[in-house]
């Protein structure tokens, strides 16, 4: 069952734990790379806040963005400001998004996100919790996979499996953790693959960061599958 109210209270904590640690950084090192190709901190950060800033616009039922292009162009624009000035924005925008989804609500209405992705609005807050965990891992500042908690990761897991699920260009996957959970994956087309490996790694490969999945150990198949991108 989702928990819109405890998962707004952990959106905030781990908003305010990013912030925490990225307060320890300095301009230069904000211009440094992420671990997401092209993107420096400073990128990470300023779509942390305009995530934020969309995210309002949904739940007062406009488009999520502009256009693809202007979503591209608004992080690139903020990317390269000064490390208080980005750290005010994504608190800032963050408080706004908290303030509108703290509002009394329809709850199991269906919200329109970004390339026409539907989904109910109680899931939002899970969907802005995965922003601020995954990226705050992509910064690169000693936030790992690892450090997520175990309920985050498996809900990860599973809402991540559930996205890849009957994708025609991904082959029916089995992934294996100790003790002994199981997801599935996947279309119906091409040799099943069986992955197993730490949950940690396994989220790692379901949402794009690669190193994490070159651990997984290949039980049947061709070899590790390549997701498309998020």
């Amino acid at each position: 069952m989702i928990d819109h109210v405890q998962d707004l209270r952990s959106v905030r904590e781990a908003t305010d734990r990013l912030l925490t640690a990225a307060a320890k950084l300095d301009n230069a090192t904000l211009a440094e790379e992420s671990r997401l190709p092209g993107w420096t901190r400073g990128h990470v950060l300023a779509h942390l806040a305009r995530n934020a800033d969309a995210l309002v616009e949904v739940f007062e039922g406009r488009p999520m963005y502009e256009s693809a292009t202007s979503r591209e162009s608004d992080i690139e624009r903020d990317s390269g400001r000064p490390l208080l000035q980005q750290l005010e924005d994504v608190r800032h925008s963050a408080d706004r998004w908290q303030a509108v989804a703290e509002l009394p609500q329809d709850w199991t209405r269906i919200v329109e996100l970004r390339n026409g992705v539907t989904d109910v609005a109680a899931r939002v807050p899970f969907r802005r919790l995965i922003e601020v965990e995954l990226h705050h891992v992509d910064l690169d500042i000693g936030y790992e996979l690892t450090h997520l908690s175990a309920e985050f990761t498996d809900r990860e897991i599973a809402f991540l499996a559930d996205r890849w699920a009957g994708r025609p260009d991904v082959p029916p996957v089995t992934l294996q953790a100790m003790p002994g959970e199981v997801w599935h994956t996947g279309g119906t087309e091409g040799a099943p693959v069986v992955l197993h490996g730490t949950k940690a790694e396994l989220l790692g490969w379901l949402a794009g960061r690669g190193p994490q999945g070159a651990h997984l150990a290949v039980l049947a198949g061709d070899g590790l599958p390549e997701l498309p991108p998020l």
